[in-house]
């Protein structure tokens, strides 16, 4: 029988808050057993740390430079090709149920230094469909609007679009239908009375009135287990994407989970008093100080340590929430009988900084707090040892070890290296290095543009570069794991950065793109 594939994805999680990945609050016991269960990455980064690309990347296993979704607010072409189209040739029944952010979510215009002129049309003509489908305006003004499947290889899709209690989609739907009343009480101006954080005052956490039942990620694993059920009872193998859009901030866990963990019990994190080695830490810090910090959007900024501490404590209390959900699912899953046949994933689509080196949230400073992902993967039939790896992975890399594992060919142009060796046991290292890449619309950190970055990873260094910047980033991991000591300017370290710099312009060489194939020699 063919293997079905579990795909738990959550949104902006630090790996670090896991417990198998170092925590020791006791957040996510169900998570932490499948871990304990299974192989473990522990050096494995995002090809972006921005959430529309980076998922683009895992589900296509291209790099956002060849797949087109540069930065949030680029739809993924539909002319684009998913792992999850193989899946659904093959005879799986593939299904989305949660958060996608392949689309837009929202109908707000670009951020004016990314405008184009007036009038001014794009050098490509976009690929015919509807690219609205996961905007918020759009379900609102159209009642009875369905998803076009099959939607990017998925022929079922139940959408969470935002974050938070006001989640709109399909969720928000079934919440009127079902709670009306409940649905009328949602956001922060309906929000039960609680402590006065300072987080409540900049609108990233409120108490909601939902109790867990009806939140959106309990909602979300509700759909899943009617989904595995349905695959069940069909006797088809399945593709699920189970996609939680928590712990993003706005934090909102419901009911126990608000107030499960206090600000004052959270332990800072070791950076959060180091100093300022870098010129957009310091701009950041600056921005704070004087009392310019931006806090209400879902850009990056210098917290106070008050700040941090709450959003450790409401950002793991989201988390333990999930982890309650992951494991009623991974329930359904024995009781069904369909464990021994089921490959089970757990992923993020991206980190969160946390208060590392006094940031919250996530922005273009490619610490390993934000591009670390945790990638958890347990092999029902035995196929992966219960063990960690040290391996250097990118999120491109995990379609190709999907496809491998299931016996499908990847396509011409996929770029991610399959890691399925390391999952037997076998040392198997694919990367010597990876590139992260990041463009965005925010102009900040004192630049005159937005920013545009590319960052090399080695087993030992991080060098990053910044499109007109005279300065860059150069740590070393293992020295430096917390990357508190910039060398960039170190004169004993020339000589490294010139070859890191080097291997870099290699890898954004091996990222250019393969596809499409020629189909003659001229």
């Amino acid at each position: 029988m063919p293997t079905n594939f579990l795909i738990f994805i959550v949104d902006q999680l630090n790996a670090g808050h896991l417990g198998c990945y170092g925590s020791p609050l006791g957040a996510t016991p169900r998570i932490d057993a499948l871990a304990g269960a299974g192989w473990r990455a522990t050096d494995c980064h995002v090809a972006t740390p921005i959430c529309m690309p980076n998922r683009a990347s895992l589900l296509t296993g291209r790099m956002p430079s060849a797949h087109g979704v540069r930065h949030n607010g680029i739809a993924l072409s539909l002319a684009a090709r998913t792992c999850v189209d193989l899946f659904r040739a093959a005879g799986y029944r593939t299904a989305l149920l949660g958060k996608s952010h392949l689309q837009n979510m929202t109908a707000k215009p670009p951020l004016p230094a990314v405008q184009p002129a007036s009038g001014q049309a794009d050098a490509e003509r976009a690929y015919p469909g509807h690219y609205q489908q996961e905007c918020a305006q759009t379900w609102s003004r159209e009642p009875d609007f369905q998803v076009h499947a099959p939607y990017y290889g998925f022929d079922h899709v139940e959408l969470v679009i935002g974050h938070g209690d006001t989640a709109q989609g399909h969720y928000r739907r079934w919440l009127q239908q079902a709670h009306p009343d409940l649905a009328a009480r949602c956001g922060p101006e309906h929000a039960l009375p609680a402590p006065d954080y300072e987080l409540t005052r900049t609108g990233q956490a409120w108490r909601t009135r939902l109790p867990e039942q009806c939140h959106p990620t309990a909602w979300t694993a509700d759909r899943t287990i009617q989904q595995l059920q349905q695959a069940a009872q069909a006797g088809q193998p399945f593709f699920t994407y189970c996609s939680f859009a928590d712990p993003h901030h706005p934090y909102t866990p419901p009911g126990r989970f608000w107030d499960r963990y206090q600000p004052q019990d959270m332990e800072l994190p070791a950076t959060f008093h180091s100093e300022a080695s870098a010129p957009h830490l310091q701009w950041l810090r600056a921005q704070r100080d004087q009392g310019q910090a931006v806090k209400n959007t879902m850009a990056c900024y210098a917290a106070t340590e008050r700040e941090t501490r709450e959003a450790l404590a409401l950002g793991h209390g989201s988390l333990a929430f999930i982890d309650q959900q992951v494991g009623r699912v991974l329930d359904a899953l024995d009781a069904l009988d369909l464990t021994r046949d089921t490959v089970v994933i757990f992923t993020s689509d991206h980190g969160e900084f946390a208060g590392d080196h006094q940031l919250l949230f996530k922005g273009s400073l490619h610490y390993p707090s934000l591009t670390r992902t945790p990638v958890i993967w347990r092999d029902g039939a035995g196929g992966s040892q219960a063990c960690e790896d040290g391996s250097l992975l990118s999120t491109i890399d995990i379609a190709p070890t999907l496809l491998e594992r299931a016996g499908l060919q990847a396509y011409c142009g996929m770029q991610g290296k399959s890691f399925l060796a390391s999952l037997g046991g076998k040392p198997d290292r694919p990367r010597e290095s990876l590139l992260i890449e990041e463009e965005g619309q925010r102009v900040y950190f004192g630049l005159d543009r937005p920013v545009r970055m590319r960052t090399l990873l080695t087993a030992r260094h991080r060098l990053s570069i910044f499109d007109g910047a005279s300065w860059g980033e150069l740590y070393d991991r293992l020295d430096d794991p917390g990357q508190s000591r910039n060398l960039w300017d170190d004169p004993g370290s020339r000589a490294l950065r010139d070859g890191l710099m080097a291997q870099l312009a290699y890898e954004m060489l091996a990222a250019t793109d393969s596809s499409p194939a020629p189909t003659a020699i001229a």
